[in-house]
């Protein structure tokens, strides 16, 4: 695959990635932020214990895809993250739409430029601005177009430049990145040291990402008797209902000293 198709398909990856996550990102603003606690808020859907006992959130009754004012967010960091994503994605739109735009005015595939009196295309939201700007990374509407007379009229984008490709990848990532760390999806390894396991008392690591299911291993290796199997580096490892076995074995074992996972 070629350096220029690679950054394409990279592109486009983050782009869906920001555009997937975007109303978690708003739910996210209202939410306080979770303490440290294991399971991580990331392992919640899975292991059924992110409930907080307060009403369900919902974003049916608000549009979820465009960053509303929050008279009083819950997270800061949230609502930093959504407004430098918004930033990022209108400034890079409009880097493009400089560089080979040249839909007529009243082309609804034009990016709008913001003015003083108006927001532009900006007013569609963030998601239209990462649809558009996929559309300038796969070279769409970059043909001569036939008119009713006939004749063949001016493209109205040219093909994107390898180094705006390139300035686009980089942009996409940053906002991909960015949204995942505030949601606490990206990959991360946490070792439990106030949690050993139960089996053998080695130290428990806990293996979190946006494309990995939630993993713990056991630092003690092939020797520990835990009935899981074992992972690529020889540690014994708990995935899926496993995991969920440990979490119920650990807390069952910190019952005798009046805490849990949870409680640290």
């Amino acid at each position: 695959m070629s350096t220029y198709a690679i950054a394409r398909h990279e592109t486009a990856e983050s782009l869906g990635t920001v555009r997937e996550l975007w109303g978690e990102l708003l739910l996210a603003i209202e939410t306080p932020p979770p303490a440290e606690t294991w399971p991580p808020r990331e392992t919640g859907s899975f292991l059924h214990t992110g409930s907080t006992g307060d009403e369900p959130l919902v974003v049916a009754d608000r549009a979820p895809l465009v960053l509303r004012e929050h008279p009083a967010p819950a997270n800061l960091d949230a609502l930093d993250t959504g407004l430098a994503i918004e930033r990022m994605l209108y400034d890079l739109a409009d880097t493009l739409a400089a560089a080979v735009q040249h839909a007529d005015l009243d082309d609804p595939r034009r990016w709008t430029f913001r003015s003083p009196t108006s927001p532009g295309s900006r007013a569609h939201g963030p998601h239209w601005a990462a649809v558009w700007i996929e559309g300038r990374v796969h070279d769409e509407d970059t043909e001569p177009e036939p008119q009713l007379d006939g004749t063949l009229s001016a493209p109205p984008f040219d093909p994107l430049p390898l180094h705006l490709l390139h300035e686009a990848r980089r942009t996409a990532r940053s906002a991909e990145n960015r949204l995942l760390r505030a949601l606490r999806l990206e990959a991360r390894t946490t070792p439990l040291p106030d949690q050993p396991c139960p089996y053998c008392g080695g130290e428990l690591t806990l293996r979190t990402g946006p494309e990995q299911a939630p993993t713990a291993c056991c630092s003690t290796g092939r020797a520990c008797t835990a009935p899981v199997p074992l992972d690529d580096c020889g540690r014994r490892a708990w995935e899926g209902s496993d995991l969920l076995s440990l979490v119920k074995s650990v807390n069952a074992r910190s019952g005798s000293t009046g805490t849990s996972w949870s409680d640290t």
